[in-house]
């Protein structure tokens, strides 16, 4: 497995080992000493799945009391992922990062809880997995409005199909602090770790 730093602390990216022969490919999506080998010694205690067809956005969420960390793999087509930093305290805070997911490659990417995530789908359908390090809590969910002009994320340039939910979210500068992410950033070694604030 290959692992790449970002521009914000906390967020990795992962190239998948892949094994091939004439049968076709096999890959290992998660191990949990491999993640914790590398500073993701966390539990994941959910995983979500969704099928979405070509031009689908959805996002940009993050849940309030109990912020979810995710690890987000494209297992078919290709997806733009975006988070964005929303912990309180963090030098990257309000800052986006975003990477092009492909199931070809077997790519993937960590997002920290505290981080509001999102993605468009490029391809004509994508299936994306994505391990949750919190439970989803029904009303507990909060959001970015995806074409925050602050954010300045590129998402591509192909008809978005979005729910109305998702197009009615706020602006980041007029989301009070109490709506926000109750996650401070804390440094750490090799990779920064967090803890739910109260």
């Amino acid at each position: 497995m290959k692992v790449g730093a970002t521009n914000i602390p906390g967020i990795l990216r992962f190239r998948l080992d892949v094994h091939q022969d004439e049968r076709g490919g096999f890959a290992e999506i998660y191990k949990r000493t491999s993640y914790r080998d590398i500073g993701i010694d966390v539990e994941f205690v959910q995983d979500m799945h969704s099928c979405s067809r070509q031009g689908v956005l959805r996002g940009l969420h993050y849940q309030v009391s109990r912020p979810q960390g995710h690890l987000v793999t494209a297992v078919s087509g290709r997806i733009f992922d975006v988070g964005v930093d929303l912990r309180s305290g963090s030098p990257s805070f309000g800052q986006c990062f975003d990477t092009v997911l492909d199931a070809d490659r077997f790519d993937q990417v960590y997002l920290p809880p505290g981080i509001a995530h999102g993605f468009c789908v490029l391809s004509e359908t994508a299936n994306v997995i994505y391990k949750c390090t919190e439970f989803y809590l029904p009303g507990d969910e909060g959001g970015l409005f995806w074409k925050d002009p602050d954010l300045g994320i590129n998402w591509p340039t192909i008809e978005v199909h979005i729910a109305t939910r998702d197009k009615e979210w706020p602006c980041l500068k007029a989301i009070p602090e109490h709506l926000l992410p109750r996650m401070q950033y804390k440094t750490g070694a090799q990779c920064p770790s967090y803890r739910v604030s109260s």
